[in-house]
């Protein structure tokens, strides 16, 4: 444990924001299951809905930092890849 009182409160800062960012790396992941889920199902508006929430969710995480800007562009463009190959 640290000594210095400012790195104590950086310490407990520093656990808060993991726990928080863990959990919206967690809530993007369901996000995407969903996409996949409606894919499989093949029911193509369900799929489209759920690609669309998934990508204003890693747009959020990307604009606090959560995850980079880049990622999430890749991530939104996989599962629309993915909504549009269905037939």
């Amino acid at each position: 444990m640290a000594n210095i009182k400012s790195q104590k409160k950086r310490i407990i800062t520093a656990e808060k924001a993991r726990k928080r960012n863990k959990a919206v790396r967690s809530e993007l992941k369901t996000y995407v299951k969903k996409v996949h889920a409606a894919v499989e199902s093949g029911d193509k508006e369900a799929a489209q809905l759920a690609a669309n929430a998934a990508g204003r969710k890693l747009d959020k995480a990307a604009a606090k930092g959560i995850i980079h800007k880049n990622q999430a562009a890749e991530r939104k463009s996989g599962i629309q890849h993915l909504v549009n190959g269905m037939e």
